[in-house]
């Protein structure tokens, strides 16, 4: 691994470390569960960052972008989180557009298509979607059935996706459709764009243990979509889509990963505090102190295989599968994290939601994170099949 901050690296921290302190928003962020609002105040915190020139701090330049280095874009995230600004990462509502969409596009969409959504998403003016699941297409997703056929200069789309996330405040949805079925089943998928304002696409909430709707169910009745807004090539979208998830699975959470070390900190203070029942308080608990010690120990180890990932990544035009190994680690630590604030809080933590609220709604949504952007499963057959170079599983 090679990967050091250079003094020009440090100069940029200050400079971010600075302008983050002094633009602190005043108002706080909605509640997560309050998509319309949270909508709002993300595409103008955004907007903002925009303005003040800091969105696309690794997009190259002719794409709207700063054009710096992965480095530099690991220092954002990271002073970003330090500095308690609003949510950068899955939980942000731009996540899908500044993550998924928008590298997709430079990677594999036209220039019409580049020049007509990259602007639109560094500016905070339009929200995106992924449609990729389906009810029985989740961790197969080469399984998926929702069809288009071809009809004239239009793709007709029928068919049902699920656990869409923030599809009924989205503009844009990255669609995976079949449009070759007698084809071999990862050879017949198009990438296409879709407008969620498309007649004869409907949209319903489905709600989540944390009391939120975030996910959504997406029927498609006869939608019409351009074939110019087809991305990678027809009956191409799996190498299209296999893009997109390097990018979620290898650059996309590294927000993530870096505020997991923040919260961590937070933790150990909440320990340090918090009186049990017994009298006593938490941090002096064999047990819970332990665990603080092993989660300790692995966050640091996550922050190594962030900046291990960060240096690969940076020598390649797409992410490796080496991001699942830190996703994976990722996802099972930050419930370890959620799971001992719960036993800190003696079986009450949901009844002491007004406190904790946000810590608590982020526990239930963590029971998630083994399944989002790829089950815990799939992530270990890649780091079996791609990595170690095992068979095959069958």
């Amino acid at each position: 691994m090679e990967l050091s901050f250079t003094l020009e690296d440090e100069r940029f921290r200050e400079d971010v470390r600075a302008w983050l302190i002094e633009n602190r928003p005043k108002e706080p962020h909605p509640p997560l569960h309050d998509l319309p609002a949270s909508r709002a105040y993300d595409l103008a915190w955004q907007r903002h960052l925009y303005d003040a020139g800091w969105a696309g701090i690794a997009w190259p330049r002719e794409y709207g972008g700063l054009g710096l280095s992965l480095t530099r874009q690991l220092i954002w995230y990271e002073e970003y989180a330090r500095a308690d600004m609003p949510p950068g990462g899955t939980e942000n509502v731009c996540f899908v557009s500044l993550a998924h969409a928008g590298p997709t596009l430079i990677h594999s969409g036209s220039p019409e298509q580049k020049s007509f959504h990259l602007p639109k998403i560094l500016r905070g003016e339009v929200v995106w979607c992924q449609g990729f699941s389906e009810p029985g297409a989740g961790s197969d997703l080469a399984s998926l059935k929702t069809r288009a056929v071809i009809d004239g200069e239009a793709l007709v789309v029928n068919g049902q996706k699920v656990w869409t996330s923030r599809a009924d405040v989205s503009d844009y949805q990255e669609l995976l459709v079949r449009t070759d079925p007698q084809a071999p089943r990862h050879k017949g998928i198009t990438w296409v764009i879709c407008d969620m304002k498309s007649r004869g696409l409907t949209v319903r909430p489905i709600t989540n243990m944390a009391g939120s709707a975030e996910f959504c169910e997406v029927f498609y009745d006869d939608v019409r979509i351009p074939l110019s807004n087809v991305v990678g090539g027809l009956n191409n979208g799996w190498r299209t889509a296999m893009s997109t998830l390097s990018f979620e699975r290898g650059t996309a959470f590294v927000a993530d990963q870096v505020l997991l070390d923040v919260e961590l900190e937070a933790l150990v203070k909440l320990a340090g505090r918090l009186g049990m029942r017994d009298g006593r308080r938490a941090i002096e608990h064999d047990d819970i102190a332990m665990r603080l010690r092993d989660l300790r120990a692995e966050t640091d180890a996550l922050r190594a295989m962030t900046y291990l990932d960060v240096s690969r990544n940076m020598s390649r035009n797409l992410p490796g599968p080496e991001g699942s190994m830190t996703r994976l680690f990722y996802s099972k630590l930050s419930q370890r994290t959620g799971q001992l604030l719960m036993d800190m809080l003696e079986g009450e933590g949901l009844l002491r939601a007004g406190r904790y609220a946000g810590d608590i709604e982020r526990y239930l949504y963590r029971y998630a994170a083994t399944i989002g952007a790829g089950t815990e499963q799939i992530q270990r057959n890649i780091i079996a099949e791609r990595i170690l170079g095992l068979p095959k599983s069958r």
